[in-house]
């Protein structure tokens, strides 16, 4: 075992339309986290708002520097000396369309990183829910790798997690946790959260995070919860259920060095031709 440890935490969350009630919820789930002695901890994908629909939510948004929720959690960040990872919050950057943005905060209360989601959820279920993020979200363009002192975390959001090339890339950049902060539906997390957080977490050799909304919401959408936190080895380290609430585990960052000494893939990647 290494001397590069981190207690980590994902803060699960039933979100709804009331930000500041929203916020006070998060918040006091991010106390408990650091109570456990938690060091960097991770809340879901709209942190800030779970609207009924675009529409709803572009009313109750605001630019970056107008937002309610940031400069709160960026004083608990600092209050209590921890990384903090704000999965992702609604962030106005033009009339109609809001960025979903994921945050680092470091324990100066200082924002580290920030990332907005690159791919956009437009699909209609066979449960009849339909979903079209792209009608008031704008799609990010880069992707982000920011440095703690305890190691490098690779940012992303949600449905990105259906597409691995961009975990190869922030693993190919030096990221040695990959966040996933979510609010997966029930019907796609019931088939696919697992095993697409566990391979995520084998093929690239890295540590996982994903806090993720879970339960009935106000509005009647259901997410499917089951925050994960994920070893690169593949093993399942904790597991939420579907009520708010906070998991943690120790990570031994040793370990990630260790199985890439066993299965180093990262290093044998080959370009290669597709003939069709």
């Amino acid at each position: 075992m290494s001397e590069r440890k981190l207690k980590v935490a994902c803060v699960q969350l039933r979100c709804g339309d009331d930000v500041g009630e929203n916020v006070r919820t998060a918040s006091a789930l991010i106390r408990d986290a650091h109570k456990m002695g938690a060091q960097f901890i991770g809340t879901p994908e709209n942190t800030g708002l779970m609207a009924a629909d675009g529409g709803a939510k572009l009313e109750k948004t605001h630019p970056e520097q107008d937002d309610k929720a940031l400069p709160q959690f960026a004083q608990l960040a600092e209050e209590l000396g921890i990384w903090l990872l704000v999965g992702s919050l609604a962030v106005k950057v033009s009339d109609g369309k809001t960025a979903n943005r994921s945050y680092l905060i470091g324990p100066n209360g200082r924002i580290a990183a920030r990332y907005d989601k690159i791919h956009l959820f437009d699909v209609n279920l066979p449960s009849g829910e339909s979903y079209r993020e792209s009608n008031t979200v704008a799609p990010g363009t880069v992707a982000v790798v920011a440095a703690m002192p305890q190691a490098k975390v690779g940012l992303s959001v949600c449905y990105d997690l259906r597409f691995p090339h961009l975990y190869r890339t922030l693993a190919k950049a030096g990221a040695e946790i990959l966040t996933v902060p979510s609010a997966f539906t029930e019907t796609t997390g019931k088939a696919h959260w697992h095993i697409l957080l566990r391979a995520r977490a084998i093929e690239n050799t890295c540590f996982v995070m994903a806090p993720a909304q879970g339960g009935t919401h106000a509005n009647g959408r259901q997410t499917f919860g089951h925050s994960l936190i994920i070893g690169p080895w593949g093993d399942i380290l904790a597991e939420a259920g579907t009520d708010p609430g906070v998991i943690t585990a120790e990570l031994d960052l040793g370990q990630i060095a260790e199985v890439r000494g066993r299965l180093p893939s990262l290093q044998h990647d080959r370009p290669f031709e597709v003939k069709s």
